[in-house]
């Protein structure tokens, strides 16, 4: 599977300062200090609706990541993966009357389009599920062999007792993980099970639905946590630096996926920081598919609206927070949009050298884009009132915009 071209980022003076974030898992603020290749693994979509606000608002943080990083003069090793094989998929195909591998293939390419235009930085490997069923039945089969997985009716499910960290991402108590289990794609209810909230990694083939060839475990399909940690082990291995998503995804997902990985390999921890963005609602609740309430980055470019201006929404709101869609919040980044490109469009202006400096700190402040979009507005007041002499600075203002906050003036 195949990623989006990449837009160039421009080279800025000095160096870039490391990135303090707040880690999930200790929850508190670490400073990441990667070596000279940054990793960092990013869930990715089911590609069964177009991208909404929640989705670029997810993608948009750890865009920041990796451009924070390569203001340090890192290279950054990102891979994303595509969950083009679950029940929701299937279950929209029925739905729609559609062909489930036309209908992943049709939104996945619409997600190219606008990460392409949102000027997202493209991970290095894109990677589907279906691609990697031949790498996640071997995995399977060591954690059942290793009796840290077990049998139910031909389906084969991971026991959390296996993994001695089980719990630590999300620290969260037996209930609440019960809970989440039931509402996020589990099956805590189903009889037999070691313990309520052990989830499934291989899916015996069920009649009319789309299965592969699982070796000894059978004709199936693969669960969902065990996708990620197929690909995250083969292109990085165990300790890489940052797993990144939605604020959704810290129970089940990223929970299970460290257990899997950490009793597959004995080793500890699967990721060395956990890193997650808040959720976006529109009319007081998070937009989700299953609600309908979404607002879509593809309408909003069929409308006209410049992907800039989308961007800039979305760096008005710290990525961990939630926050709400609403028609003021386009409107102002509009506003602002035309403010920035008025400023720099200018042959000089006020010294632009503390605002990168102020813009490359916001951003090492556990991302903090609004302070870096402050930062940039006083510069275009100061531009709009006084000016300056400085016949570099509309363009390191632009060239600081472009490669530290993605948005091309």
């Amino acid at each position: 599977m195949h990623a989006w071209p990449a837009s160039e980022v421009p080279a800025l003076p000095g160096k870039g300062r490391d990135l303090r974030i707040h880690d999930t898992a200790t929850g508190g603020r670490v400073t990441l200090v990667p070596g000279p290749v940054a990793r960092l693994y990013v869930c990715g979509i089911t590609p069964y609706d177009a991208t909404h606000m929640g989705h670029a608002a997810t993608y948009n943080a750890f865009d920041l990541v990796q451009r924070v990083w390569l203001d340090t003069k890192r290279q950054v090793h990102y891979v994303q993966n595509v969950t083009d094989i679950d029940d929701p998929l299937l279950e929209r195909a029925a739905a729609n009357g559609d062909d489930w591998e036309a209908l992943a293939e049709r939104e996945t390419a619409l997600f190219r389009e606008d990460m392409t235009a949102l000027r997202l930085l493209p991970p290095r490997h894109y990677v589907g599920a279906v691609e990697s069923i031949p790498k996640i039945v071997p995995l399977v089969e060591r954690l059942r062999d290793a009796g840290a997985a077990y049998e139910l009716d031909g389906d084969v499910y991971f026991s959390v007792a296996s993994d001695a960290h089980f719990g630590e991402v999300s620290g969260l108590d037996a209930e609440a993980m019960r809970l989440l289990s039931a509402e996020r794609g589990g099956d805590p209810d189903r009889p037999g099970k070691k313990n309520p909230v052990d989830p499934m990694l291989w899916m015996a083939a069920r009649p009319g639905e789309p299965s592969w060839d699982g070796a000894s475990l059978g004709p199936g399909r693969p669960g969902w946590h065990i996708e990620c940690v197929a690909i995250a082990l083969e292109h990085f291995g165990m300790g890489f630096d940052v797993q990144g998503g939605g604020s959704d995804l810290i129970f089940p997902h990223h929970e299970m996926g460290a257990s899997h990985a950490q009793a597959l390999t004995g080793e500890h921890p699967f990721a060395k920081s956990y890193v997650h963005a808040g959720m976006v609602a529109l009319h007081g609740e998070k937009m989700s598919k299953s609600k309908g309430n979404l607002v879509f980055v593809s309408a909003l470019r069929r409308e006209g609206v410049d992907p800039a201006a989308i961007r800039l929404a979305l760096l008005s709101h710290h990525y961990r927070a939630d926050w709400e869609w609403t028609d003021d919040v386009l409107a102002e980044a509009v506003e602002r949009l035309a403010r920035w490109r008025a400023a720099v469009s200018r042959p000089d202006g006020p010294s632009a050298d503390a605002l990168l400096d102020e813009v490359r700190e916001a951003l090492a402040d556990d991302l903090d884009a609004p302070a870096a979009l402050a930062a940039v507005d006083r510069w275009a007041a100061a531009q709009a009132a006084d000016g300056g002499t400085d016949e570099g600075a509309p363009g390191l203002v632009s060239r600081t915009v472009d490669a530290l906050l993605g948005v091309a003036l």
